[in-house]
């Protein structure tokens, strides 16, 4: 279960590259009650989502050319250097060299061997989010590869995750726990990219909500889209994949809901 307990490995911050960060803003807005709060004019238009005075998540622009909208998870690490070096030697690329964001934290992105993309937070004054696992909060990390084992056996070497096989008709799916915890440190998973699929390989943020139809109805009418409609899985939750107005992916899910 993620919590803001963050030890490493975990994810610890997430935030969205958007093309129109004030279209982000009023489209999640909308749909989870977030708002919006800047990092000031030094940090290039970058700031947080907050709901109930607590940061959920943040928002930048688009700073890479031929970069796409998309979501990045960022996950606890106590050596930013030391993660960057094991990145490049396990067969990933480093997109941006750690440095350091003011006091806060030290930071730095990457890129797996399967081309999703995903950064670490080395913890300043600032630990990572307020708030995880709460409606309208981050609740779960997916990653969808298109060769699993492969991008597991990069993970283990940067993060020692341990995982556990769930099979279900017709594939199985990979739960993801930090290094030790048990299922108590569960966080994410790995399905299979299917091929042919139309997104590309990627980390997808879930984020908890109280009532899935309603909420995949509403990104709908804020001009989002539908990749995966609602669906329930037993014991789980009623779940959907969706893109907000800037195109970029994210989850929802309701929590052993209706249906689960």
């Amino acid at each position: 279960m993620l919590t803001t307990d963050y030890v490493p490995g975990a994810p610890n911050w997430l935030d969205l590259g958007a093309p129109d960060t004030e279209a982000a803003v009023a489209f999640y807005g909308s749909l989870l009650g977030w708002r919006f709060e800047s990092a000031g004019p030094e940090a290039g238009g970058y700031g947080f989502f907050t709901l109930d005075r607590k940061t959920v998540a943040a928002v930048g622009p688009l700073t890479e050319e031929g970069a796409r909208a998309a979501w990045t998870p960022y996950f606890h690490t106590p050596d930013a250097e030391a993660t960057a070096k094991t990145v490049e030697q396990a067969g990933g690329t480093v997109r941006l060299a750690p440095f350091d964001v003011f006091e806060e934290g030290r930071m730095a992105q990457f890129t797996d061997p399967g081309g999703a993309r995903f950064a670490v937070w080395q913890p300043g004054r600032t630990a990572g989010l307020d708030a995880v696992t709460d409606p309208g909060t981050l609740c779960w990390t997916e990653l969808h590869s298109p060769d699993p084992a492969k991008d597991l056996a990069f993970y283990r070497k940067i993060f020692g995750w341990d995982t556990e096989e769930m099979p279900f008709p017709g594939g199985s799916y990979t739960v993801l726990m930090t290094s030790g915890a048990g299922r108590e440190g569960s966080f994410g998973g790995v399905a299979q990219l299917q091929e042919g699929h139309s997104t590309p390989p990627q980390w997808l943020p879930y984020f908890e909500v109280t009532d899935c139809d309603a909420v995949v109805a509403r990104g709908q009418d804020l001009g989002g889209s539908v990749l995966m409609p609602a669906m329930s899985a037993e014991g789980i939750g009623r779940m959907a994949w969706l893109t907000d107005a800037g195109r970029a992916p994210f989850g929802v899910i309701a929590s052993g809901g209706p249906g689960a």
